[in-house]
């Protein structure tokens, strides 16, 4: 679908999966934790109970690693009726902390792109997790430089990027948004009234798939990041 981005002075970049690689870590950390918890209940029920715990406490403790370690340590003590060894649990925490101190790896041609967009478009980060964790990921990667903007959001609803875009003094009309999650940063630009690109990463987190979009719901897919550029 060809879809106008002349009016476009703003672009928004999420972060996890779509500056860096994330999501396949949180999967080696499912693996890791069935294989802690196997002695219990088979890999499914583990993973499956374990995806509903993160689920339950979402309110509670939000997106990130920080919260998935708090889900993992409960998921664990009711798999196991409270029988979980004070072992295991250290070594579920450990699995936490390597996925904080991770070296974060950036996605192929993203610093290209960011280069190339910088002089023409105020770059902003619009991303949800943990606060300092995403901080520090960002610090790391190097692409602090490009961008005008860093808004770490609680959770990404419409109302979450209105808000947001009124307090930046956006332009609805003006703002494209660029992220691998359909439900987080696409579906809900595009019914704001914004533009937004999905660059699909190959692994999707269960919570963030979206079952069936409208024919009619405008907004375009690409490969790479890379593949935005010709457009604008």
């Amino acid at each position: 679908m060809e879809v106008d981005y002349s009016t476009i002075k703003v672009i928004g970049f999420d972060a996890d999966d779509t500056l860096w690689i994330n999501e396949t870590y949180f999967r080696d950390a499912e693996e890791e934790f069935a294989t802690l918890l196997e002695g219990y209940e088979t890999k499914n029920k583990i993973d499956q109970e374990l995806f509903k715990m993160e689920i339950k406490n979402l309110e509670l403790y939000g997106y990130g690693v920080k919260g998935f370690m708090l889900s993992m340590v409960e998921a664990a003590m009711e798999l196991s009726n409270n029988k979980v060894s004070q072992k295991t649990i250290s070594k579920i925490l450990e699995i936490g902390k390597r996925m904080l101190s991770h070296p974060v790896e950036l996605l192929a041609g993203v610093e290209e792109v960011l280069q190339t967009l910088q002089s023409k478009y105020r770059l902003i980060v619009l991303t949800k997790g943990d606060l300092l964790d995403q901080e520090r990921k960002l610090e790391r990667s190097g692409l602090s430089k490009y961008f005008h903007h860093v808004e770490v959001l609680s959770d990404k609803k419409e109302k979450n990027y209105s808000n947001l875009l009124e307090h930046l003094e956006i332009e609805v009309s003006e703002f494209l948004m660029i992220g691998n999650s359909l439900k987080s940063d696409v579906l809900p630009l595009v019914n704001i009234g914004a533009k937004a690109v999905h660059v699909p990463f190959h692994t999707t987190w269960q919570h963030e798939e979206v079952e069936k979009v409208d024919d009619k719901t405008e907004f375009q897919t690409i490969h790479s990041l890379a593949e935005i550029v010709p457009y604008l």
